[in-house]
């Protein structure tokens, strides 16, 4: 296996093409059953590891390799790790024509435990995840990347469905903690649920709450409802405030992609005035309340974030953007770039998305940081902080 590459496989070349194979590490001897190739892309089982890598250990998951949730669990953490600093580099460097600085800094938590926030379908009285590549169910016990009160709910769901007939029609639920209150959400469900579902799991579930849940991230309580964004690593809220929001401070602050206001209200300690930009009416919502709680000075736009800045006339001097899988997009780089902000922080789920927004704003700003924030460890998914300054 020559390297690893973003979507969790490993790259190798057989009869002249690239072969993807999952569950395996850099440098290991290995043998495969080659798929059929789809969509132009050549694929492999993994059938037998002949030599394994040093970084190889044992999956804690008892589903890992059928599940698709994980992609990492038989690479030691620091493995991982410096796994997704190489990913991160190739990636600028190929989509992006950009050199990441020498050294990528890295946030990280414990690999373990940490998502406060999973989906979960059901399916003929089984609980569980989606196989890998698949829309088969995984049927699932534990989930031990998630939180000891996410496990706790799992298996008394696990018990609810066999001791008492299931909707049928409620295919789909999310469940988010903050390891006190429990709430559950139904994603997918073929006609409206009816409420004595929701007094079902009420009594049944650990710290069930109806409603929004109130999410302490240090000094600061957050309201999520049902549908708003936030972030899933228990562990790295606080740190990942102070990476984005920590040592700077000025006149007028802007908070793009806001959400519920996990970077607005830090910034309103800092500068005199905050404006929070987001595009969905829950999550809005859920940022007024936080912010008027708290007594923050936070001017809340419920609006696109392009058409927010079509308009916007001031210049402000500190700018945090953490917009979705999809990236800031062209419209939105080129109003920042007419703007012309002193700084800029872009929060980014997706390096090749990150590449083409950091490409269109060289020349008018310098990359002065770039950190990798492992969010979720175990998996391919990453997540970077990149810090711009005007030049």
């Amino acid at each position: 296996m020559e390297k690893l590459v973003y979507g969790g496989d490993g790259l190798s070349r057989a009869e002249g093409q690239v072969v993807l194979t999952p569950f395996v590490a850099a440098g290991e001897t290995v043998a495969v059953e080659l798929e059929p190739v789809r969509a132009g892309v050549r694929r492999a089982r993994l059938e037998q590891v002949l030599q394994p890598a040093a970084a190889r250990v044992a999956a804690r998951c008892p589903y890992f390799g059928r599940c698709g949730g994980c992609h990492y669990q038989h690479l030691d953490y620091a493995t991982q790790l410096q796994a997704k600093r190489e990913i991160l580099a190739e990636t600028l460097r190929r989509t992006g024509h950009i050199e990441a600085p020498a050294e990528i800094g890295v946030i990280s938590g414990e690999p373990y435990g940490y998502r406060n926030r999973v989906q979960l379908h059901v399916e003929d009285g089984r609980i569980g995840y989606r196989e890998a590549r698949s829309h088969r169910l995984c049927a699932i016990e534990q989930c031990p990347i998630s939180s000891p009160r996410i496990n706790e709910c799992i298996a008394v769901l696990n018990r609810m469905v066999k001791e008492r007939p299931w909707p049928r029609f409620v295919e789909s639920i999310e469940l988010f903690t903050d390891e006190s209150g429990v709430q559950l959400n139904v994603l997918e469900s073929a006609q409206p649920v009816a409420k004595r579902f929701f007094e079902w799991c009420a009594a049944e579930l650990p710290g069930f709450v109806e409603g929004p849940l109130d999410y302490r991230a240090g000094s600061y309580q957050y309201r999520v409802s049902g549908g708003s964004f936030f972030q899933v690593n228990r562990f790295l809220l606080e740190p990942m405030i102070a990476a984005v929001t920590a040592g700077h401070s000025g006149i007028r602050a802007l908070d793009l992609y806001a959400g519920v206001g996990l970077f607005s209200m830090p910034l309103a300690e800092r500068f005199a005035s905050v404006t929070a930009v987001e595009s969905g009416t829950t999550a809005t919502r859920d940022l007024r309340f936080n912010a008027e709680r708290a007594g923050a000075m936070v001017e809340t736009e419920t609006a696109a974030v392009e058409d927010y800045l079509r308009d916007a006339g001031e210049i402000p001097d500190f700018v945090v953007a953490d917009p979705p899988r999809t990236g800031l997009g062209k419209r939105v780089v080129e109003r920042l770039l007419h703007l012309r902000p002193a700084r800029l922080h872009l929060v980014s789920c997706d390096p090749a998305t990150l590449a083409r927004d950091l490409a269109q704003f060289q020349g008018a700003y310098q990359l002065e940081e770039l950190t990798l924030l492992d969010l979720f460890p175990q998996t391919f998914h990453l997540e970077t902080l990149a810090k711009l300054v005007v030049s």
